[in-house]
């Protein structure tokens, strides 16, 4: 690929490119696929609530010092924070509304 991804992910109507030192994934789905909002509610949850957003980050960067043998077992890691956050309403930081 021109742009140095790498293809790591081949599925019907997805596809996970990345970098090779693994510092940047894309996930590429189809216009229209159902997928798609599991991607941008935790997106847009987290530039609207400063005080998840910070606990996101956090929770990266302890994640990231550890030594993975299987990315899965990172992302199952992160997973866990997020389902946290998303399942409590936004009421904290900058704004309670995505911008449009």
């Amino acid at each position: 690929m021109r742009a140095g991804y790498e293809l790591q992910v081949r599925e019907p109507g997805h596809r996970l490119v990345r970098t090779p030192e693994r510092d940047v994934h894309v996930h590429l789905l189809e216009q229209g696929d159902m997928g798609i909002e599991a991607y941008l509610r935790p997106r847009d949850r987290l530039r609207t609530d400063a005080a998840d957003r910070a606990l996101y980050a956090e929770t990266k960067r302890e994640l990231a010092t550890r030594v993975w043998e299987d990315m899965n077992d990172y992302a199952d890691a992160k997973s866990d924070v997020l389902t946290a956050i998303l399942s409590r309403p936004c009421q904290r930081g900058e704004s309670q509304h995505a911008e449009s």
